[in-house]
């Protein structure tokens, strides 16, 4: 409440309706990302970050976008599957201020995550525990293919992260690089060694 009083925006959970209440039992229930927590994993990343793109797969109604704005990000990219919080993440978007901000292109998608084309550019994309099992390993097998067309640096923050045996197994030669209970960051460099 404190962050959305302070920007004059609307991301908290308070104002969800009871239709994308409903499907986040199916997928994954709305909870806005702690600033404070934000902060926190974006200190642990290794990164210059102008020459990353920031992607939120499950960005609800764009609080992490505005969050992620505060850096030097090249872009910031939020992806939702409901129309209901892309519409009011494209309202916090077009009506944000903050002294703080740096990265000015920030851009909102409706789509499903799982058919999202990544950019071809380094990247930091960012998981608040967003999909199913499911959906997570055709995320994974989308970044790979990705990743095999268009070797490039990607991060991946994963907050809450209760399907993280997911990232390890995944075949994108990801490795852990950090982590608590919280959230855990695991990289891909163009160094990195390929599995068969």
């Amino acid at each position: 409440m404190e962050y959305d009083w302070e920007h004059r925006v609307n991301t908290t959970s308070g104002t969800v309706g009871w239709r994308e209440r409903l499907l986040g039992v199916f997928h994954s229930a709305y909870q806005p990302t702690d600033p404070a927590a934000f902060r926190e994993m974006m200190a642990a990343l290794p990164i210059l970050f102008d020459q990353f793109t920031f992607v939120d797969l499950g960005s609800g109604k764009g609080r992490t976008l505005l969050l992620a704005s505060e850096y030097p990000f090249r872009r910031v990219v939020g992806v939702e599957l409901l129309p209901a919080l892309h519409r009011v993440a494209q309202e916090n978007l077009a009506s944000y201020k903050s002294e703080a901000q740096k990265c000015f292109a920030l851009e909102a998608v409706c789509c499903d995550a799982t058919d999202f084309s990544f950019p071809a550019e380094p990247m930091v994309l960012y998981l608040f525990n967003p999909l199913p099992e499911s959906g997570l390993r055709r995320v994974m097998a989308n970044l790979e293919r990705s990743l095999r067309a268009h070797p490039r640096a990607v991060y991946v923050l994963y907050h809450n992260p209760v399907l993280e045996h997911v990232l390890s197994e995944s075949a994108a030669a990801l490795t852990k690089r950090d982590g608590t209970h919280q959230y855990s960051i695991y990289a891909f460099t163009k160094d990195s060694p390929r599995s068969g």
